[in-house]
């Protein structure tokens, strides 16, 4: 659909690289974690929403579940020794992300295992890869998943809401648990410093409001679902420069669920939208404009729409990730600058 920009991590290497120094005994990890990735800096309490977890004072070996919490070591410099594989956005299906190819390229360092987590986490095979730590600060986990897990081995969960971490809590959560805090936080501000410079370069969309509609059935628009104010991806929109509708706002405030539905009755409620962001072609847009009610929302009435294909990674562009935002940010800002213009 667009060209995928392919920006080295150089830059995000260049800053880390003295920290990183000191904090691997590993000159190239190999899968199952470098060696002391936590150093030697003493124990850490973590608080989360199922209480606190303690991590060793030593971590040999990392584990990550969940979408792209492995992204964080990874970016870190330390191999995981098992990931979940990536499903949505696997175009060539290998189980990885194009960028996460790349950064273990970029580290000369084999494959992970990979979990099947299409039913739910693979415990036995978490077990299997023996790790000292477990990550897991971009989750959905349940208390029992969690309690599963906390057997295996410490355990950090999603902060506050699931599935509801932003991407620098996912960073300061996951380094904090690998006992790399330091490091985590200068990954952000380089990530935060390569958003903005990106973002200066798309003027159109600043100050957009803008909305996120979930995957939508064509067969069936008697509903609105979309994404609320918790959910990642509207977040991300604040990151660059837009504003997430006040009605989207509005429609969050009492519930902590990272989505939401109301009867397309209601699609009025979306007035003040400009551009919407769903998953979907052009056939989403056609199907949207032909209906009586969810074609009265402005943004669909201006073609302001943004189709991400789920087949390719440009359709992970709007779920921002530790590796992902450098890699396929400029395609993204491509499409929301075409709606930014269409909604004019």
């Amino acid at each position: 659909m667009t060209l995928i920009s392919r920006r080295a991590l150089a830059g995000s290497a260049a800053v880390l690289a003295a920290a990183l120094a000191g904090c691997s005994s590993s000159d190239s990890p190999d899968a199952g974690g470098s060696s002391d990735a936590g150093g030697e800096s003493g124990a850490a309490t973590i608080e989360h929403a199922f209480g606190t977890t303690t991590i060793p004072a030593t971590i040999d070996v990392v584990t990550t579940v969940a979408w792209a919490n492995h992204e964080v070591p990874l970016a870190l410099g330390v191999v995981p020794a098992g990931m979940a594989a990536a499903t949505f956005g696997d175009d060539d299906t290998d189980g990885l992300l194009p960028w996460v190819t790349e950064k273990l390229e970029e580290l000369g360092a084999e494959t992970p295992v990979l979990f099947d987590e299409s039913d739910g986490i693979d415990f036995e095979g978490v077990a299997d890869t023996a790790p000292d730590v477990i990550l897991a600060a971009y989750s959905g986990l349940t208390q029992e998943e969690y309690d599963t897990l906390t057997d295996i081995a410490p355990t950090i969960p999603f902060p506050e809401t699931a599935w509801g971490t932003s991407w620098r809590d996912m960073i300061t959560t996951n380094a904090t648990g690998m006992g790399m805090a330091p490091e985590g936080e200068a990954l952000i501000t380089e990530l935060e410093s390569e958003i903005e410079e990106a973002v200066a370069a798309h003027p159109a969309i600043a100050g957009k409001n803008v909305m996120f509609l979930t995957h939508v059935d064509t067969t069936d628009l008697s509903e609105v679902s979309f994404y609320t104010a918790h959910d990642t991806r509207t977040m991300f929109f604040e990151d660059l420069g837009m504003t997430i509708a006040p009605s989207i706002v509005a429609a969050s405030e009492d519930t902590a669920e990272f989505s939401a539905t109301v009867s397309a009755e209601q699609a009025d409620t979306f007035h003040d939208v400009e551009i919407i962001v769903t998953y979907g072609d052009d056939s989403l847009l056609e199907a949207l404009k032909a209906d009586p009610l969810l074609s009265q929302m402005p943004a669909v009435q201006h073609d302001a729409v943004v189709n991400l294909p789920g087949d390719s990674p440009l359709g992970t562009a709007a779920n921002p990730t530790p590796l992902a935002i450098p890699y396929i940010l400029e395609d993204y800002l491509v499409e929301l600058e075409r709606a930014a213009s269409a909604s004019a």
